[in-house]
């Protein structure tokens, strides 16, 4: 009786133990993230001592100036504005470059088709085409829409026909021998071995839309957080200019983390770990 008791006790205090030591994991990597964003803004506070408002706006007029744009609408229109074009345009990215690329790796004919047009325009900055999309498009929604779809669909096509091309080959020839049709083995073996790579072509894709949205903002809107960059800085508010910064900055951090939260969770069976 005494032999079951201690056992039981023993059996109980494991996950226990697992809790307490996956805490303290969190407690320890939570204070490593504050002390370093805690450096950083002292870091930026020095800054801002040495060379003046005029230059470097502190932390405490960056905040105030925040508020003072979030009071009257002007931050949250911002941000707003250029999260709807940026998860439009990167997702119409993703939703071509996913099956494009499949086809790409899969099949040779269509890889020699396009691949010459994908190793073209890829190397074309998105900056480039800005004023042929204003032309073509408007000053509207579609351009800066275009613009970061643009910028997403070479990068998800070109990871995902790598991963597609890095399959194992004896895989394939495996399920080819034992009757499989070559939809069975794209759907069963390609895309599932391919899924990391199109995980990070995503995530490599978001980031480079960030990238292209306050240029095509600057050039053709009256909303978004690149447009209220280039206000800023025409009106001399230096301390603007560092809230649309910061802004992008802590909108692409919580877009990437959402990402990975959602594919580490959905596809953790596909081996993504993120």
């Amino acid at each position: 009786m005494t032999v079951v008791t201690a056992g039981a006790t023993a059996t109980g205090t494991g996950p226990d133990r697992r809790a307490i030591r996956t805490g303290v994991r969190t407690l320890r990597t939570a204070g490593v993230y504050a002390l370093s964003v805690l450096a950083g803004i002292g870091i930026w506070q020095l800054l801002a001592m040495k060379y003046g408002p005029s230059l470097v706006a502190s932390p405490h007029e960056t905040l105030s100036a925040a508020r003072e744009l979030a009071s009257d609408g002007t931050l949250t229109n911002s941000i707003i504005a250029s999260s709807r074009r940026i998860l439009i345009g990167w997702g119409l990215g993703v939703a071509v470059g996913v099956p494009v690329g499949l086809l790409v790796g899969q099949i040779k004919v269509v890889r020699q088709l396009l691949d010459p047009y994908i190793e073209f325009f890829r190397f074309i900055p998105p900056i480039a085409f800005v004023t042929l999309a204003v032309v073509w498009l408007g000053i509207g929604e579609s351009s800066k829409v275009v613009l970061i779809f643009y910028t997403a669909v070479f990068i998800v096509t070109l990871n995902t026909s790598a991963g597609v091309m890095a399959v194992n080959e004896s895989k394939l020839r495996a399920a080819a021998s034992l009757g499989a049709s070559r939809r069975q083995i794209l759907v069963g073996i390609v895309l599932p071995s391919t899924v990391p790579h199109i995980v990070t072509g995503a995530r490599l894709a978001m980031g480079n839309s960030f990238l292209t949205i306050v240029s095509a903002e600057i050039v053709a809107a009256q909303v978004g957080l690149g447009s209220l960059i280039w206000t800023s800085r025409n009106y001399g508010r230096i301390d603007w200019v560092f809230v649309g910064i910061i802004t992008l900055g802590i909108l692409g951090f919580v877009f990437d983390r959402v990402l990975r939260i959602v594919a580490s969770r959905v596809l953790r069976r596909y081996g993504v770990k993120l």
